[in-house]
């Protein structure tokens, strides 16, 4: 999340990247596009463990997995056809329901949204309350999502918002400053800028109710590749139990070679975060497995945004999910 913006124009210039993960030897029977919410990382380990091992084309597929970005629309890209899926969360397609689109979101990866809040260190901010006086910076699609619930749940105010430039020199200048950011990556990045680890609050901690690293798709595009579709998921689970019980090794490799900032010292930080604080396999997953959601998740989710009034209109949250790919008990 910390990339560079010039070298991030560079690399989505011309679908340079996209190229680079297209399959360069054989053909699988069925093409897939998956759209990821940024550039590779070890936070979509999974589908490029899936990819390095094989276990898409075992399946008979051809996957290609498409650069996201902060000038991406993944939204506009699904929508219109130009990718079959696209990485999100469950407030993605609840806003696309919400908007007369039929997006569908078809599994989880992520039990906890990432998203923190990120100050230096200070003793006396001990609980996410103590950030309501502090300036944050948020960017412009957080102030629709977390930032709502943060003002409806814990008071937090319009006046204390600045811009989110994804760069941390401001933010590290200014003992002052908090900033949002990822539980994945927070202390490797900050931590080094500062000297010392930071102050971090996990909002899923404070009980924000987001999935993240989603699967959604446009519901017509599900019922005409259903067989397709049950093969990405059930490959992809694979990839992501290999990810956290297995060797990551073929996955970072992959990642690195297309995204070279994503060194294996990172990509390995980042999983171990994710297992020490069960974003994968843990909430709902314990027992349904990797991917899972339970509709009571959904109906949690859904009535906090819809009392913060990010939603114009009622209309049937019900319809922004399906259970059919996923929940699938750990063997």
């Amino acid at each position: 999340m910390t990339l560079h913006l010039s070298r991030l124009r560079a690399l989505l210039a011309g679908g340079a990247l996209c190229a680079v993960l297209v399959p360069g030897a054989g053909h699988a029977a069925d093409k897939f596009v998956y759209g990821l919410s940024w550039l590779p990382q070890a936070e979509h380990c999974g589908f490029f463990q899936a990819k390095a091992k094989g276990f898409y084309e075992a399946s008979g597929l051809e996957v290609e997995l498409y650069p996201g970005g902060p000038g991406v629309n993944m939204v506009q890209l699904v929508a219109a056809g130009r990718a079959d899926a696209g990485m999100g969360t469950a407030l993605t397609t609840l806003t696309m329901r919400s908007q007369e689109i039929a997006g569908v979101t078809i599994g989880a990866f992520l039990q906890k949204s990432p998203q923190t809040l990120v100050a230096h260190p200070d003793p006396s901010l001990q609980k996410l309350e103590d950030l309501k006086s502090r300036k944050i910076s948020v960017a412009n699609f957080s102030r629709t999502q977390f930032w709502v619930w943060l003002k409806m749940k814990y008071g937090f105010e319009d006046s204390q918002l600045r811009p989110y430039t994804y760069n941390p020199s401001a933010f590290v200048a200014d003992k002052t400053m908090v900033q949002q950011g990822y539980i994945t990556e927070d202390e490797f990045f900050l931590g080094k800028a500062l000297g010392a680890a930071p102050k971090t609050f996990l909002l899923a901690d404070y009980g924000y109710p987001d999935h993240a690293t989603s699967v959604f798709m446009m519901e017509p595009v599900v019922e005409k590749k259903r067989d397709v579709v049950k093969k990405f998921m059930d490959a992809s689970i694979k990839g992501w139990t290999e990810c956290m019980r297995g060797d990551p090794k073929p996955a970072f490799e992959l990642i690195k070679s297309v995204s070279p900032e994503q060194s294996f010292e990172l990509s390995q930080f980042k999983i171990d975060q994710m297992k020490k604080l069960e974003l994968v396999e843990g909430g709902d997953a314990a027992k349904l497995g990797i991917g899972a959601m339970t509709d009571e998740k959904w109906k949690s989710m859904f009535d906090t945004m819809s009392a913060g009034g990010v939603f114009e209109k009622p209309f049937d949250y019900r319809k922004a999910y399906s259970l059919e790919f996923v929940n699938k008990p750990k063997s």
